[in-house]
């Protein structure tokens, strides 16, 4: 069975470029009836907070993506934490000092910086060695860190062979003898680094399949010469391109918003968001751009995944975004924009609620020029905004045409026994055949005098939602005493 994982640091917000490895890994164990299992990879005590966390959590779960085993419904290799299996990874790390894969270097991070610039300096490569580390492992000092009650680190000893793997997105990759030196997998307080905690969990998880950027692609090294010390299968390894921004340069906060929750507030659906995400490093075999989820699930495959970089055009993504909009029920999508409405002060929750109707002819009547729901307010506020219209200049006889069309109008509003679209195109249709008026002049000037603005939604959609009163008020101020 596939098994895949997703594991983030809860340093802060959830980023694009881990939204998009989580929702690859979320697809590809969809596809393959596998599980898709959430592991927190907290072991940065000084910057991870269980609040960061928690913001990671509701962001996965806003792109729709759930989990089958992880710190919040458990499962079969818990914990899902790493600050949780801080003995596992001791515990691993002995395995390997016992089989004379690694050793305990009594080194000071600050005397291993020196070692570094002495071999830089020497013009060598900064690779350890144990015979190196070892000049730091006296008896005085190995005495004085048991005074001290302080621990040593523990170094992997790295093979000196050349090492290689098949990349599903980037082909065969290979790693020359002599790439890296000896590396530490245990901290002196306690703490696995990165690439020794990765494997142990994935080992133990069960995973099949690493899907994830390629700036771990050199990571890959260390990793695999831990899992062959260990005499463990090795999983198969996918790396996603890199996402670059509009400059071409690597995404990142000078880019503009990066975070799913920027996203999120500025009104993007969920759905849309992954259709977007999924075409950065992946496309439909159709070449299709308008996916929905279970199409996205049904067809990706690691094989699809693109080895060039994909540039994040934020243009494309609020076209995508519109598109959804404009396809979704008119009911989840007054939903989703009564809260943006409600900030913009148009209206307060209980005016929505109980306006329920007309706030959902009002959106469906804007939404065709909208790309994101932040955009809704601005684009209602021609319903809301008080207008004087100008008396209207009558000195030519077409515009007097117009003036006189609109005086009917007005008159005969007053008298109409029902109040809606129907009976509004009813009304123009017929002070259109008898006036006879410039029809492009008409409604250009019948726009201008109900809002004020050159264009907007569809006339009759701003006739019936200002309602007669204010529809009437405003032609007749426009007329005068004509």
């Amino acid at each position: 069975m596939v098994r895949v994982r997703f594991a983030p640091s809860p340093t802060g917000f959830l980023h694009i470029g881990g939204a998009r490895t989580a929702l690859y890994n979320y697809f590809y164990a969809k596809h393959c009836d596998g599980k898709f299992i959430l592991r927190i990879e907290d072991t940065d005590i000084e910057r991870s907070t269980k609040e960061s966390e928690q913001m990671v959590l509701d962001s996965l779960l806003w792109l729709g993506i759930t989990w089958d085993e992880g710190p919040d419904v458990g499962g079969p290799y818990g914990p899902y934490r790493q600050t949780e299996r801080t003995e596992i990874y001791k515990e691993h790390a002995r395995k390997l000092i016992e089989s004379d894969l690694a050793y305990e270097v009594y080194a000071s991070a600050e005397e291993i910086k020196e070692l570094h610039e002495k071999l830089m300096s020497e013009g060598k490569l900064p690779h350890y060695t144990k015979e190196m580390l070892d000049e730091y492992a006296t008896e005085e000092r190995k005495i004085d860190f048991k005074e001290k009650g302080l621990k040593p680190a523990i170094f992997f000893k790295m093979p000196k062979r050349e090492f290689s793997f098949n990349d599903k997105v980037k082909g065969e990759i290979v790693f020359k003898e002599g790439s890296i030196g000896d590396f530490a997998i245990l901290r002196s307080n306690g703490f696995p680094t990165y690439n020794f905690a990765v494997v142990i969990d994935d080992m133990l998880m069960k995973i099949t399949d690493v899907v994830r950027g390629d700036d771990h692609v050199s990571n890959t090294l260390k990793q695999i010469a831990i899992y062959e010390a260990f005499d463990a299968e090795v999983p198969n390894f996918a790396h996603a391109s890199t996402i670059l921004g509009p400059d071409g340069k690597k995404l990142s906060k000078r880019h503009g918003a990066t975070s799913i929750e920027d996203f999120r507030r500025k009104g993007f659906l969920p759905e849309a968001f992954d259709n977007f995400l999924a075409l950065l490093g992946w496309s439909h075999p159709d070449g299709k751009d308008i996916i929905t989820i279970n199409e996205m699930i049904e067809k990706f495959t690691l094989e699809r995944m693109n080895s060039s970089p994909a540039i994040f055009d934020e243009t494309k993504a609020r076209w995508i975004n519109g598109h959804f909009i404009r396809e979704d029920s008119i009911d989840r999508i007054t939903d989703l924009s009564i809260p943006y409405i409600v900030d913009a002060g148009l209206m307060t929750y209980t005016q929505a609620e109980s306006n329920l109707k007309w706030v959902k002819k009002a959106v469906d009547s804007i939404r065709k020029k909208i790309s994101t729901l932040a955009e809704v307010p601005e684009k209602l506020k021609v319903y809301f905004d008080e207008v004087e219209p100008l008396l209207m200049d009558c000195s030519n006889e077409e515009t007097k045409k117009v003036a006189v069309s609109f005086k009917n109008i007005a008159e005969m509003m007053e008298n109409m026994d029902a109040w809606n679209p129907k009976e509004i195109i009813g009304l123009f249709k017929k002070v259109l055949k008898e006036n006879k008026p410039d029809r492009k002049l008409f409604y250009s000037c019948l726009r201008n005098v109900l809002t004020d603005q050159e264009e907007g939604p569809e006339l009759v959609d701003v006739i019936f939602l200002l309602g007669r009163t204010k529809v009437m008020n405003r032609i007749e101020k426009a007329v005068g005493k004509l």
